[in-house]
């Protein structure tokens, strides 16, 4: 993350893409997300080969497919935060190490967020 600068919150502030394309903008962030999501396309599809995981019984692919008011919100509120501060968790995290006094206030408004959100909205039940 810190050799393609995405712990740096002035490279999402303001990200106007689509929108600004003549102007401003900022294209290094549409080529690190298109690298990543070919690395994680590979990398799910050699998975998706094997007969079975390295250290547990089994895969355990997502079982959700519909959008509901839990992701449209939840999304919402990660989009809010990622836009007003400019950061998302694992940036934020990794930033820590270097002492910019915002990840100071967002990491543990963060971890609040979750604690909050798993107490109003508790995961489903695994099925076991």
């Amino acid at each position: 993350m810190a050799g393609s600068s995405r712990i740096h919150s002035h490279k999402f502030v303001g990200y106007e893409w689509p929108f600004d394309v003549a102007g401003s903008w900022d294209p290094s962030l549409a080529f690190v997300m298109a690298g990543a999501i070919a690395v994680t396309s590979i990398g799910y599809a050699v998975v998706a080969r094997r007969a079975g995981p390295l250290f547990a019984e089994a895969f355990r692919w997502p079982e959700a497919t519909g959008i509901d008011a839990r992701l449209l919100i939840g999304s919402a509120i990660f989009g809010i935060g990622w836009g007003l501060v400019g950061l998302c968790p694992g940036p934020a995290i990794t930033s820590l190490l270097l002492g910019a006094p915002v990840v100071y206030v967002f990491v543990p408004a963060m971890a609040a967020g979750v604690w909050f959100a798993a107490r109003i909205w508790p995961w489903p039940r695994e099925k076991r």
